[in-house]
């Protein structure tokens, strides 16, 4: 088994199934690394104790989406070429995953989709993962889908139904493991944010969708400031790298009174922050997986999602980027704790943890399906 991982959400996600792969008797694991995201992975892969056998190095200043398709594709053949894998495992809709599958695909490997099935049918929200994802969708031989809802999405565009298995998502499981790490040291992870003020309840913020860098995250920031005056409250904003966001973030937030801009954190702390905060704000899509199962209410500042179960359970709302939509939002449900606390008892509709169990042993039924058919 290839598992093939380029940025830091497909690392969160895949890190559990290769965990259960190297602990699985019958499995050859051989992870590879893309450098999508070359700094933000490594730290993911220690955290779950992994170490790559390969790594693409990709990574350039300004990288755009055709360098890393390209170099992934070209890269690719060499690997699929001296490993000849019985299977690639790509995980969600990321640029290295379609590029991935597509190499598999032209040297008649099989590719297993990881998180496959997810739709908002729009090209141009999420850009570029709703392209990325149907194209994976099209070659892919198995289908492990996060929920009922992917499933449909699966069937309706025409896959056998005995190629997709519903396994709920893989985040739950790193959320819980990380979660069991946090119960060992939260008060040392306490300590590194020595700014809370625990008078003051906590609103946690990120934003780094390409559809809203022309002008919705500017919105979002100036809703956020909005916010931070009522004075009753406190916002981390966690920074991601992309210039185009930082450079927005530093201009509208920082040194805004209550508003905390933060660099990067590693996944544990900022579960940490997560577990910390009242609510979220944010156009994420891993964090609208990880919300339900934590107990926070998300705002979710896109248009449109790709995740419509928690948003149909009431554990998320969409609120676009429309500045005073946000605000009003957010002060509705601050100044409504009922309504608060009705959204953080719903549970999560992606599964139990056990995502990556039921991806292994659909892996082990195809395999023994595959040396029948050899024989």
């Amino acid at each position: 088994m290839l598992s093939v991982v380029g940025t830091r959400p497909e690392a969160i996600k895949l890190a559990p199934v290769v965990r259960t792969l190297e602990r699985t008797l019958g499995f050859e694991s051989i992870l590879c690394l893309t450098g999508q995201h070359a700094d933000m992975v490594d730290p993911i892969l220690e955290l779950f104790g992994l170490v790559p056998q390969l790594d693409l190095q990709i990574m350039r200043s300004s990288q755009g989406l055709n360098h890393i398709l390209g170099t992934v594709v070209t890269r690719m053949d060499a690997v699929l070429a001296e490993f000849s894998p019985d299977m690639v495992l790509v995980q969600g809709d990321t640029t290295t995953a379609a590029a991935t599958a597509i190499a598999a695909f032209h040297s008649h490997i099989a590719v297993g989709h990881v998180e496959a099935g997810l739709r908002t049918y729009d090209l141009s929200a999420p850009w570029p993962e709703e392209a990325n994802r149907q194209i994976i969708s099209r070659v892919a031989r198995l289908h492990f889908a996060p929920s009922a809802d992917a499933r449909k999405n699966l069937l309706n565009e025409g896959v056998v139904a005995n190629r997709i298995h519903v396994t709920g998502n893989t985040v739950i499981d790193a959320l819980l493991f990380v979660r069991e790490k946090i119960l060992e040291c939260g008060a040392s992870i306490r300590g590194e944010f020595p700014w809370l003020d625990s008078r003051k309840r906590l609103i946690l913020a990120t934003g780094h969708r390409r559809e809203n860098q022309d002008g919705g995250l500017a919105h979002v920031c100036k809703a956020l400031v909005r916010i931070a005056a009522r004075g009753d409250c406190q916002i981390a904003y966690a920074k991601h790298k992309s210039p185009a966001v930082q450079a927005t973030v530093d201009e509208l937030l920082s040194g805004t009174d209550g508003i905390f801009v933060i660099e990067p954190q590693s996944y544990v702390r900022f579960v940490w922050l997560m577990t910390q905060a009242e609510m979220i704000i944010t156009d994420s899509g891993g964090i609208q997986e990880e919300a339900p199962t934590l107990g926070k209410p998300v705002l979710v500042t896109r248009a449109t999602t790709e995740r419509p179960e928690p948003v149909n359970m009431g554990t998320t709302r969409l609120v676009g980027t429309d500045e005073t939509q946000i605000y009003n939002e957010a002060t509705s449900l601050l100044d409504h704790p009922d309504e608060l606390s009705r959204m953080s008892r719903m549970h999560s509709p992606y599964g139990d943890g056990r995502a990556s169990s039921r991806i292994i042993s659909a892996l082990q039924a195809e395999l023994v399906l595959d040396a029948g058919r050899r024989r």
